[in-house]
């Protein structure tokens, strides 16, 4: 027989959302929904609430923000949980809090557990260039991303993809295993597999992780680039004679290997799709489409010629 539980969701941002909607449609009891306070945000700096606070209110949940892990506490006590579920929530939560929940707490993360710790997971494995990533659905405990596994499910990460594209299937594939936690949880089946395996992290990434810079392989610069198409974009700057100019790649593909001579930032040739190839360290990149600081996305082509730029030219790129 089925036990209906009673559940508390955790989590903050738009990736969280889908994950919301499918627990709320599964039978279950929400008692509550968690999420951060709300940050100023645009040029006025007005307060907003965070998607999943917004989504909550739509679904006519109760949905609570805590600013401090005492007030956290104080919620998750007051709620009386079967299950705590953590998507994206932001915040570690206190191994006393953990304990409030009947079952404990159950946390999405996009990796296959114990690879890529933190809080990049999918922007660190493209920017490393793996070819298989994957989601876990785990028990969380006092460490980071160190709990005890329930589920797990690879997925290959395409040549095509970027953040964006990699996001939006781990997001569905998790989705669908959390269901089957759920299910497997609710007839009785609790699962809590040591990770095993050689650990390691995936920190958040900083100002300083987007800086493209030509000397190193093309390889490395392209997995920057797809990594980091949510934010914030892979970048060069360019020295102008009056200005610096930073220069955020938007769209690019392996370009051809290029003359052993040409130093890394030489302009190789224009494409005819709009793109151009520049030199790396090891190989040439090509750069289809690019948004300089101020202006409007364009093609590489057009940014070359808004800049008086051709082939052996050197994107002269400054630290």
């Amino acid at each position: 027989m089925n036990e209906k539980l009673r559940l508390v969701f955790l989590g903050t941002p738009d990736i969280a959302c889908g994950f919301l909607s499918r627990v709320a449609a599964g039978g279950h009891e929400i008692a509550g929904v968690v999420s951060q306070p709300d940050r100023p945000a645009g040029r006025g700096q007005k307060l907003c609430c965070c998607p999943v606070d917004a989504l909550a209110g739509r679904l006519c949940l109760n949905a609570f923000k805590p600013a401090s892990k005492e007030e956290l506490h104080s919620v998750i006590a007051g709620l009386k949980p079967d299950l705590g579920i953590a998507v994206a929530y932001g915040r570690l939560i206190p191994p006393e809090t953990l304990a409030l929940a009947r079952h404990g707490f159950l946390n999405v993360h996009f990796s296959l557990l114990p690879k890529y710790r933190g809080a990049a997971p999918v922007q660190r494995a493209l920017m490393n260039g793996e070819k298989t990533t994957g989601v876990t659905i785990f028990w969380l405990d006092k460490g980071m991303d160190t709990g005890p596994v329930f589920l797990r499910r690879e997925e290959p990460v395409l040549p095509s993809d970027d953040a964006a594209s990699l996001f939006a299937r781990l997001s569905a594939a998790g989705a669908d295993l959390l269901e089957e936690a759920l299910r497997r949880l609710a007839a009785g089946e609790v699962v809590r597999e040591p990770q095993a395996g050689e650990p390691s992290l995936a920190p958040k990434i900083l100002p300083s992780d987007a800086r493209l810079d030509f000397a190193a392989p093309a390889a490395a610069l392209l997995g920057k680039i797809r990594g980091l198409a949510c934010g914030p974009r892979a970048r060069f700057v360019l020295a102008l004679p009056e200005r610096l100019l930073t220069v955020q790649v938007l769209a690019a593909d392996q370009g051809p290997e290029g003359p052993a001579g040409a130093a890394p930032g030489t302009v190789l040739s224009v494409e005819g799709g709009g793109g151009f190839i520049v030199k790396c360290g090891a190989g040439s990149l090509l750069v289809r489409t690019v948004k300089p600081e101020g202006k409007k996305e364009m093609s590489g082509a057009d940014f070359l010629n808004g800049q008086r730029l051709k082939p052996g030219d050197a994107l002269r790129a400054q630290s």
